[in-house]
């Protein structure tokens, strides 16, 4: 703390004062401006919903008062005029010669981040980034060639091949606050508009029962959980009643908890049971952080891939037929859709902004399967009423239930919701929790009540199709629709592939036909004058120009160059946001009814998508690869094959 630099720390999704690297830096080097912006117009149809909302005000008031603690107040401002403007008020007004920060890596972000780095940097400013969220940064992770994995288990294999620094930043004792702060205005937390109704904090009220956003309300959750629901997780964590996880998600989104710490304290959790003879710890490590791990891909692949948020990871995907319907939508959101499993997660869904991940997998299948909802429909109402709302995961768990990566659960894979019923919650104890009309039907019958006699119907109160709905959809039915669709979509993604060959027909021709298109990304390198530590993002060589085709070396070969980063005013033209089905459920406000974000990062391709609201555009640098999805995926959850109808799609030979 002997420097005499005056920094501002500009924190985001980081909320800590624990081995937060941007604010470390700062500390040693001299004085510190803390400061949050919340500017509502840039979240654009990221938008957070009325849960995320809460908890980012209450984490907020959290660190506000720790950082009073150490001698230096956070600054909060409701930027009307930008991000970037409001910077740049707190830089003139302190006379800062830097600005600190910490990484993000969903696309919103990463075209943000970028434009008000160069804007700064060119006033003279300087601009210093550090990884405060990732065990490993998406740009030091690639196969031999220097490509993007695409499958989870590949990139996790070679993330537990590398070194990793464990060792987390201490956190400061004492901040020095910058001189001239008194010219800043500090909104209050609750002068931010983070709560925008009477309505909304009476319901948030209920949330602070069962919840307590703040970092150091997370490092108690952490200890607690390593030290009493560690050592069950392999057995516990697929129940879906009752406590069985580790709670830690809101947390990780705001970034109130350090990975870094997370993984040091689970390894060494792991070497004391080692010492003690207790095996079965070492597989609740492992899979515990392989969740981690879920996570660190996630990030890869939006880092990556940055059109994710809008279209499937595999080129065949933009002909699925997906159905438009929104009735089917409403129902699967307001939990009416007759399969008791599946309503019973998404009324517990609406009511607390919580459910299993187990749930979320099964709700999520649900409705891009049986109902064949647009996987992009289900990502946004997550985004909007989930607490831990976090959508570089909603992405990765959309496309990976929807069958949109190649790693991903089987186009053709139909989960049975009654037989899922019977394997998670065998005693109908959490269904009988959020859905009160079936509350006295007994164990046998509580999954399929349909099947259920009438006299059990009759003793338990329910009445088909008037207090509790039928099917919305049966099995069988639902098994034909999948196929139809699988099979509409290959005809379409041949059609297209033939007319490309402008009608010449070998049979290498007819194998390339029949692969899936997984697109490949080859990071730029920074210039020698970067940071070691600062953000890199997957760019060409500063173009700003229509997609140009060029050949690279080695067994690449057709690339797209395009600049995810460089110009922040992309049209968002075919968005989902556009679409009709842009509404939340009745009465519950217009967060369907989204705009298009000027800092969206899309994907411009050379042909023309005929998935409507789902394909975007994007200036990074891609690379499609013809390859075969060889092997059925599995689920990365243990799941069950006997829960599943698979059988082979109509799929043009």
């Amino acid at each position: 703390m002997g420097g005499s630099e005056r920094t501002v720390v500009w924190f985001r999704r980081d909320l800590r004062i624990d081995d937060n690297p941007a604010l470390a830096a700062a500390a040693r080097d001299g004085s510190v401006l803390p400061v949050f912006i919340w500017c509502p117009a840039e979240e654009g149809r990221f938008y957070p919903g009325r849960c995320s909302r809460w908890w980012l005000k209450e984490s907020l008031a959290h660190l506000g008062r720790s950082l009073e603690a150490l001698g230096c107040p956070l600054v909060l401002i409701r930027a009307e005029e930008g991000t970037l403007a409001a910077l740049l008020r707190c830089v003139d007004s302190i006379g800062a010669t830097r600005v600190v920060y910490n990484h993000l890596y969903d696309p919103i972000s990463l075209v943000r981040d970028d434009k008000i780095k160069n804007e700064l940097l060119g006033l003279g400013i300087s601009m210093q980034s550090f990884n405060g969220d990732l065990l490993y940064e998406p740009w030091e992770v690639y196969d031999e060639s220097g490509h993007a994995f695409t499958t989870f288990n590949m990139y996790w294999e070679k993330c537990m091949g590398l070194p990793i620094e464990i060792s987390p930043s201490l956190a400061p004792w004492r901040l020095v606050p910058v001189p001239g702060i008194e010219n800043l205005h500090s909104s209050s937390v609750d002068n931010l508009g983070l709560e925008s109704s009477k309505d909304e904090e009476s319901s948030n009220a209920l949330l602070s029962r069962a919840w307590s956003p703040g970092w150091r309300n997370a490092e108690k959750t952490l200890e607690d959980f390593v030290c009493h629901g560690l050592l069950d997780y392999s057995k516990d964590s697929m129940k879906v009643a009752g406590t069985t996880t580790s709670l830690l998600s809101p947390y990780f989104h705001y970034g109130e908890v350090s990975i870094r710490k997370v993984y040091q304290l689970l390894r060494m959790q792991q070497i004391k049971w080692e010492n003690e003879g207790k095996s079965e710890g070492g597989d609740c490590v492992n899979l515990f952080l392989r969740s981690i791990g879920l996570r660190e891909y996630s990030r890869y692949m939006c880092f990556n891939f940055p059109f994710t948020h809008e279209r499937s990871l595999l080129g065949n995907l933009k002909h699925y037929p997906w159905r438009v319907d929104e009735d089917r939508f409403k129902s699967w959101r307001q939990g009416m859709t007759g399969y008791p499993l599946v309503d019973a997660g998404m009324r517990e869904l609406w009511a607390t902004g919580w459910t299993h991940n187990r749930i979320r997998v099964i709700v999520s299948s649900f409705a891009v399967k049986f109902l064949l909802i647009p996987w992009t429909w289900g990502m946004k109402y997550f985004w909007d009423v989930l607490l831990d709302a976090d959508i570089e995961s909603d992405i990765l768990g959309w496309q990976y239930i929807s069958g949109s990566l190649p790693d991903g659960h089987e186009l053709g894979r139909l989960d049975n919701p009654e037989v899922q019923g019977q394997k998670y919650d065998p005693d109908g104890e959490y269904v009988r929790t959020w859905i009160p009309e079936l509350a006295r039907m007994p164990a046998e019958w509580i999954h399929h009540p349909w099947d259920a006699p009438s006299s059990i119907l009759e003793v338990a109160g329910v009445e088909l199709g008037f207090n509790y709905p039928m099917p919305i959809v049966e099995l069988h039915t639902a098994r034909d629709c999948l196929d139809d669709a699988i099979s509409t979509m290959w005809q379409l993604d041949t059609a297209e592939k033939l007319a490309e060959l402008d009608g010449e027909v070998v049979e290498d021709n007819l194998s390339h036909i029949k692969s899936f298109d997984i697109p490949k990304v080859i990071l730029k390198e920074l210039p020698p004058s970067a940071l070691q530590c600062d953000q890199k993002v997957p760019t060409a060589d500063g173009r700003n120009h229509e997609l140009q085709p060029k050949e690279l070396n080695g067994a690449n070969k057709q690339t797209t160059c395009v600049d995810v980063i460089r110009d922040s005013k992309m049209e968002d033209t075919r968005s989902v946001a556009n679409s009709p089905i842009s509404r939340k459920r009745s009465g519950s406000g217009n967060a369907f009814d989204v705009q298009s974000c000027s800092s969206s990062v899309e994907v411009h391709s050379q042909n023309h998508h005929p998935g409507g609201p789902f394909i975007g555009s994007s200036r990074y640098i891609l690379q499609k690869a013809e390859r075969s999805c060889a092997g059925k995926a599995e689920d990365d959850d243990n799941a069950d094959s006997g829960t599943s109808m698979s059988r082979p799609s109509k799929r043009p030979s």
